[in-house]
């Protein structure tokens, strides 16, 4: 594979890059901000955006740790309350995906991250309305990026403190059952995830600054280095697609500005949305 391209400097901390309506959005932490590739801002966050998704009808999901909240952008720009995640845990969230239902699934690491005690985190769905707030997986090793299978049957969940990407199956109702190590990943630890259409997962790992491409069962396809840490990635939906990396030293949200998209050419697309 080619070597990646910068397309994005000056990004304070970012996270969750997501492909959406043709184009890649990602979470600025630093800068409260969600963004679009082209810099454009697309929503202000009073505290930090942990993560983000969107609604079968595209309206824009935003974690709102601090708040113990799931934030939603109305057509108007406006952001509103979608879910209170308060009455489940005072611990930081931290990832989102959305299933072809509008069914939010949120994690939480568990624990005061990184000064705290470490403690098993777990994954809560919200409703589509965001009424329903139901513990649906629990005894996870730092959860970190998610991702759904295209049908809507497979939660995949990365555990960055067990070195593996755990699959969980979606039963009636929205719950997981089912639970099984989709694949081990040995010496690294997984960050944000992406599926491609051939149903393999790339996985971005901080420590190691690289994204790896592995296969259902722990075989590696592909390893892309970048020359700061890995957060996340996510894949394009183009002719010619796209795997775009978010990096920069680790340092915390208050640290000085070295976030980057880079973008990596790649031979298969990122899996439709469930």
């Amino acid at each position: 594979m080619s070597a990646g391209e910068v397309l994005m400097e000056g990004i304070v901390f970012g996270e969750s890059p997501r492909w959406h309506d043709g184009r890649l959005w990602l979470s600025d932490w630093g800068a409260n901000q969600v963004v679009t590739l082209d810099g454009v801002v697309r929503a202000s966050v009073p505290s930090f955006p942990m993560c983000i998704d969107f609604l079968p009808d595209g309206r824009l999901l935003v974690v709102d740790s601090a708040h113990q909240q799931v934030l939603r952008q109305e057509a108007d720009g406006s952001l509103v309350r979608h879910a209170d995640l308060s009455g489940v845990s005072s611990k930081p969230w931290n990832e989102i995906v959305v299933d072809g239902q509008g069914n939010a699934y949120v994690n939480s690491i568990g624990f005061d991250f990184p000064e705290g005690e470490y403690a098993p985190g777990f994954v809560v769905r919200v409703s589509a309305d965001g009424r329903q707030v139901e513990r649906v997986a629990d005894d996870l090793a730092f959860p970190n990026g998610m991702a759904i299978t295209p049908d809507g049957s497979t939660l995949i969940v990365a555990e960055s403190y067990a070195n593996r990407l755990t699959a969980f199956d979606i039963v009636s109702g929205g719950g997981l059952d089912g639970r099984r190590v989709w694949a081990a990943t040995p010496g690294d630890h997984p960050d944000g995830i992406c599926l491609d259409e051939d149903g393999s997962i790339w996985y971005a790992d901080v420590g190691n600054k690289h994204c790896v491409l592995v296969r259902e069962g722990g075989t590696i396809d592909a390893v892309l280095g970048i020359d700061r840490g890995a957060f996340a990635c996510a894949l394009s939906r183009e002719d010619k697609p796209r795997l775009f990396v978010v990096g920069q030293e680790w340092g915390g949200p208050g640290a000085q500005p070295s976030g980057q998209v880079i973008a990596f050419p790649v031979p298969v697309q990122g899996a439709p949305r469930p």
